[in-house]
């Protein structure tokens, strides 16, 4: 990844990167464990895998930024993005589990 040694990067840049590369990379993973054992639960680890590598190599990454004054606090603007972006994914999560509830619990088809 190329950085500039002269811009500064919001709070928390480095962990989404963190995070993004992981589940992409730790995906594979999850896929070859599910098939090599027929059972299509294991998908879910790659992703979980790769989600804490990611967030634990992000913050590294963040707090080295940090150290040489390359990390800025968000603007308003930024936050209320992300605010947005959280709410739309709690959400999805949400309507998920209502989904996963009537399915499963519920028997509806």
């Amino acid at each position: 990844m190329m950085v500039d040694k002269n811009k500064k990067y919001p709070e928390g840049h480095f962990l989404g990167v963190g995070m993004m590369i992981g589940i992409v990379i730790f995906s594979g993973v999850g896929v070859t464990m599910s098939i090599s054992t027929d059972n299509p639960g294991l998908i879910g680890i790659g992703p979980s895998i790769g989600v804490a590598i990611g967030l634990a190599i992000g913050k590294s990454m963040e707090e080295k930024y940090r150290k040489q004054g390359l990390i800025r606090p968000l603007t308003s603007e930024e936050k209320k993005e992300r605010n947005k972006a959280k709410t739309i994914g709690i959400i999805v999560c949400l309507i998920g589990l209502i989904i996963f509830i009537s399915i499963f619990f519920l028997g509806l088809k």
